[in-house]
């Protein structure tokens, strides 16, 4: 059965990118969101093999949707992978407290992208 991966992203470039990555070379199912609040909502409503998150975006930032979605029963236990070009220091000594399976850096290399994730989670390819 195919991964099911969350995209909370509000470029809707980087989306189409890693969307087309993901599902192409992956042969994963990747569920598109464009804010925090429909992330959120949508992690709700699907069972998910993990969330690829953003860290900068308008509504909430990436910090705020995970805590919520690991205060969440239903979204917990979901792996969360940031996706990010957050680079500073004070941002990896944050990355370091959250519950998070890893970080993907931007830019990045989409032809790498699924064994990135792949590695971060423990995946087969």
């Amino acid at each position: 059965m195919s991964k099911r991966i969350l995209l909370i992203e509000d470029e809707e470039r980087i989306r189409a990118v890693v969307q087309a990555c993901l599902e192409d070379l992956g042969k994963w199912h990747v569920i598109l969101a464009a804010s925090g609040d429909d992330g959120l909502k949508l992690a709700d409503q699907h069972f998910l093999d993990a969330i690829l998150l953003d860290i900068s975006m308008p509504d909430l930032d990436g910090f705020e949707i995970c805590d919520r979605l690991k205060a969440n029963p239903a979204t917990q236990s979901i792996p969360i992978v940031l996706l990010t070009a957050k680079t500073l220091p004070s941002d990896r000594a944050r990355f370091a407290k959250m519950e998070i399976a890893g970080i993907i850096s931007k830019p990045f290399n989409p032809l790498s992208l699924c064994q990135l994730l792949s590695d971060i989670l423990g995946w087969e390819l």
